[in-house]
């Protein structure tokens, strides 16, 4: 008898019909001997018509309020889901991430699991029942509900997994799992049978919106295995673990892009120990998170130009910011560029492979592709360029790699969450 933990996007459980369509899937798995831990997100669209509520009654509504409202989507789907299973003559119940042990810490919105205590759970599915269980949610040491930012629902699957010791976290979405790039804009994607964490992991992080990159990171922490799954379809999925010496054969296992950033420039900074932390100090203390940064000399002897990229939502206020700190250096000039996108390229076989990088270079050059910033890590290349070619970028890297051959015929180059 085997301990699954399932989870359900908002698309999976969007309406009536497809709420009955999960809950029968459920229950057949139920009727094949597994105990069955199943995490809802809330409805499609239900976060964003709640968000739209607040935004009514104030412009900047309290967190620990906006916490309790938000939480009530994910509560909705839990108790809609119990109906449809009793309804069908199962035992199922719902428990909100209170009631199913989540603790967090006290950081409204962007919550982090501190720990879960499972014997409620245990003692449910020791009755025979279903457990429900309300993604993206737990509370703090005070008891004030809290949520743990968009995408959670991933999170507390996985989480709940590691703290059951469930032999496999489902996660059900509307993709049939994890593809070399982005189906909808290049036609030879692949799907992937496996990749391992530190794979997913980047490629969550560079943009791959198929797993919130918090779950990726308790699943590798705790070895859950992750099945990536559709709802809608039978089709095999792909499953995230640990790696294997097979996995380095490929050279380039996926590419993603990330057009959700803008670059930004302070030039002719003062080129002297502690002028970086003066720069960023107060872009992080406004809790806006950097990503790619490239620091270089500028025209004038004993100065440095500093290049970074940020969220497009944080784009102005990051504008804003620097401009004090140009006044406050002198001499300074801020500029910016909304209109970029990140491109990455990312493989364990990078490790023991040369050239990875160069070929990417220059097949974006052959597409008349500027460059404008680069990151590397171990496993990952990531390129700025401008957002217009993106899809193009995308579809040549693709090419280029071989992504839609399987590694055999592949060319070679040719219970915690961590605190951030």
């Amino acid at each position: 008898m085997a301990l699954i933990v399932q989870k359900y996007g908002g698309t999976s459980v969007g309406n009536a019909e497809r709420i009955a369509a999960v809950a029968t899937k459920v229950i057949a798995r139920q009727k094949n001997g597994d105990r069955l831990v199943v995490v809802l997100s809330a409805r499609a669209g239900e976060t964003d018509r709640l968000l739209g509520l607040s935004s009514e009654i104030c412009r900047s509504p309290d967190p620990r309020e906006l916490d309790v409202l938000l939480a009530t989507g994910e509560q909705t789907s839990i108790a809609l889901f119990c109906m449809a299973v009793k309804d069908m003559g199962f035992k199922a119940v719902s428990m909100t991430g209170y009631q199913a042990g989540i603790t967090t810490d006290a950081n409204f919105g962007q919550a982090r699991i501190n720990c879960i205590q499972t014997q409620s759970i245990i003692d449910r599915l020791q009755d025979g029942n279903i457990v429900v269980v309300a993604g993206f949610q737990g509370n703090d040491e005070e008891g004030n509900i809290t949520t743990l930012g968009r995408g959670g629902s991933d999170t507390t699957a996985v989480a709940l997994a590691a703290a059951l010791g469930a032999d496999v976290c489902e996660i059900y979405t509307d993709v049939e799992g994890v593809f070399t790039t982005d189906p909808n804009i290049c036609s030879k994607a692949r799907k992937l049978e496996k990749i391992s964490y530190e794979e997913m992991l980047e490629m969550a992080s560079m943009g791959a919106k198929v797993l919130h990159i918090r779950s990726v990171e308790f699943g590798m922490k705790y070895n859950v295995p992750i099945m990536v799954l559709s709802s809608f379809t039978d089709a095999p999925g792909t499953l995230v673990t640990q790696e294997d010496k097979d996995m380095e054969k490929v050279v380039v296992s996926g590419i993603t892009y990330n057009k959700n950033e803008g670059r930004v420039t302070i030039t002719n900074v003062p080129d002297q120990p502690g002028i970086a932390a003066k720069v960023f100090r107060p872009i992080s203390e406004a809790n806006i998170n950097v990503d790619l940064i490239v620091q270089g000399g500028s025209a004038s002897p004993g100065r440095a130009d500093i290049s970074f990229t940020v969220a497009k939502g944080s784009y102005e206020k990051t504008l804003e910011i620097l401009n004090q700190v140009a006044r406050e250096l002198g001499d300074c000039k801020v500029s910016g560029d909304p209109g970029i996108a990140k491109i990455s390229i990312i493989g364990l076989g990078m490790r023991s492979h040369s050239g990875v990088a160069t070929k990417m270079f220059d097949t974006l050059s052959k597409e008349n592709i500027n460059i404008k910033m680069i990151a590397t890590s171990e496993i990952k290349v990531s390129c700025i360029i401008d957002e217009k070619y993106t899809e193009l970028a995308v579809r040549v890297l693709h090419d280029a790699f071989e992504l839609d051959k399987n590694f055999e015929t592949q060319g070679t180059v040719r219970v915690q969450e961590e605190k951030e």
